[in-house]
């Protein structure tokens, strides 16, 4: 009975040492990731950012998918009515 329940214990151990192992590489997958949303994250900012540069000193970009000539059709103008030419 002694023997099986060394054998156990050292079982278990084995198997806590592997969780371990495991959980280590997986915090270090979590800051990796992270880190790498951070990134992306002020990516996105600089991008948002030029944007609305541009949009400030440009009036034919749109910020919101459209461009002037969907506008300006939407409102019933043609192309050449508002000068705009491809």
């Amino acid at each position: 009975m002694r023997q099986q329940l060394q054998h156990r214990l050292q079982q278990l151990k084995t198997e806590f040492e592997s969780g371990q192992k495991v959980l280590t590489k997986l915090e270090a997958k979590q800051v990796n990731i992270q880190n790498t949303l951070l990134r992306i994250q002020g990516a996105i900012q600089v991008l948002e950012e030029e944007l609305a540069k541009s949009a400030e000193g440009d009036p034919f970009v749109s910020t919101d998918g459209l461009d002037v000539t969907t506008i300006d059709a939407a409102n019933g103008a043609t192309p050449q009515e508002v000068g705009v030419t491809n």
